[in-house]
């Protein structure tokens, strides 16, 4: 029976010298077993065994003063602790005489009692390997592109600081250190790297390889340089697209081009029409149906063609017998690179981007068609529309309403192409009287 009550080891404080300092001060179990309180208050179970003429300390971890608990499976006071004795880092004085105990047997046998508490703990897998287990679990919530994209970018810029640390030690610091190389050089991505660190030591920890809190993003944002504001993508200002159209339609056709014409005529992202192919589109219903593998969110979307889209694409492709496979179709067949839409707007001296004619289209939306609810514009750009709630209950795509808008759209952008003239007045300037 243990000399110590629960009640000591709760009230257990530091011994203070003659000069007033607090010391530290050692409380007696019995058998071995240790209670160290430091000067700090802290308090650790030790235990002390000889082997022959050599004595040693085997630290057994802090003791449980209020009774809460604390474990890797988040255990407390009203839950078992299921995690192996151990492994348990805070102990009662029940689980410190069980440690104690287990270990004492295994010394007497000729075994080593430190190897022996460190065993299962041993077992924790690295950072590397714990990105490979939570790639291999979590990937099927995800698209092909989110699972691939995770995977490439802890392996660039987080395994080859963090691999071989064990998933149960790394902190902030360690964190801080794998991002710092790239979070002002490559903000975005640095961010991303951090997201993506954050859900591999949750997933540890939901495994039961890690009991301490993840990292505290108050001190990885102090311990981080400050990141530049990003900036929005480069945009051509909608009243200069009508122009710039006409230029472009008079010039040669090729792939590049006219995939910068459908992208602006469509709102749409530049991955989604180079990967757009005929079999998606629907000349006579007016519509373009995109799969959810080609859209951000992972979600299918149908936009509304205008007259002057229709007649695009009858103009790229007037033969009916060649409206096959890729629509705007690169080298040897296969899809454009976003380069080349790129290189189309540099020859043509613009320094926009393609990206930045979806801020054009929402810009007119907003400024030109005032009686659209904005909620049009945005389905229109394929973006998320409301809260969880609002969603669940907005069950309509507002076709109706988006093809109207896109109507507009086409009529201003590309006149020329359109079955009506644009309802677009221009403003002469004027003699002073």
């Amino acid at each position: 029976m243990g000399q110590l009550t629960v009640m000591q080891v709760r009230n257990a404080k530091p011994s203070v010298g003659p000069d007033g300092k607090r010391r530290k001060r050692v409380l007696v179990d019995g058998a071995g077993l240790l209670l160290i309180v430091a000067p700090t208050g802290a308090r650790n179970w030790v235990l002390r065994i000889k082997n022959g003429q050599r004595r040693r300390d085997i630290g057994l971890g802090a003791a449980d003063i209020d009774g809460a608990g604390r474990n890797a499976l988040g255990g407390n006071g009203s839950q078992p602790d299921e995690t192996p004795l151990m492994l348990r880092r805070i102990l009662s004085l029940a689980e410190a005489r069980e440690k104690a105990a287990a270990l004492r047997k295994l010394a007497k046998a000729g075994g080593d009692p430190i190897a022996e508490r460190d065993r299962e703990r041993r077992a924790t897998p690295s950072f590397a390997v714990a990105v490979t287990e939570a790639h291999a679990a979590l990937k099927s919530g995800w698209s092909d592109r989110t699972a691939k994209a995770f995977l490439a970018s802890l392996e660039e810029h987080a395994v080859p600081r963090l691999g071989t640390a064990k998933v149960d030690v790394i902190g902030s610091a360690d964190v801080i250190a794998a991002l710092a190389p790239i979070w002002t050089t490559k903000p975005v991505m640095a961010r991303k790297v951090r997201s993506r660190i954050g859900q591999v030591l949750a997933f540890a920890k939901a495994r039961g390889w890690r009991r301490d809190a993840l990292p505290d993003a108050r001190e990885l944002r102090s311990g981080l340089a400050k990141q530049e504001q990003s900036k929005n993508f480069a945009a051509m200002p909608f009243i200069q697209i009508p122009a710039f159209f006409t230029d472009e339609l008079g010039k040669d056709a090729t792939a590049s081009r006219f995939a910068v014409l459908f992208a602006i005529l469509t709102a749409a992202r530049s991955g989604e029409v180079r990967n757009a192919t005929w079999a998606q589109i629907d000349l006579e219903a007016r519509t373009w149906t995109r799969p959810a593998s080609m859209m951000k969110m992972a979600k299918g979307h149908v936009v509304t063609l205008s007259d002057a889209a229709v007649a695009l694409l009858k103009q790229w492709k007037p033969d009916e017998a060649l409206r096959d496979g890729l629509i705007f179709p690169g080298l040897k067949g296969n899809p454009l690179s976003d380069m080349s839409l790129t290189k189309a707007l540099r020859t043509a001296g613009r320094n926009e981007t393609v990206h930045g004619f979806r801020s054009a289209f929402r810009d007119f939306a907003a400024e030109r068609c005032p009686t659209i609810p904005a909620m049009v514009a945005e389905m229109a750009l394929a973006h998320k529309v409301g809260t969880t709630t609002e969603q669940a209950y907005l069950r309509s795509d507002l076709r109706d309403l988006r093809r109207s808008l896109m109507d507009a759209w086409g009529r201003f952008a590309a006149p020329s192409l359109s079955s009506v003239a644009p309802n677009v007045t221009a403003i002469r300037k004027t003699e002073a009287r």
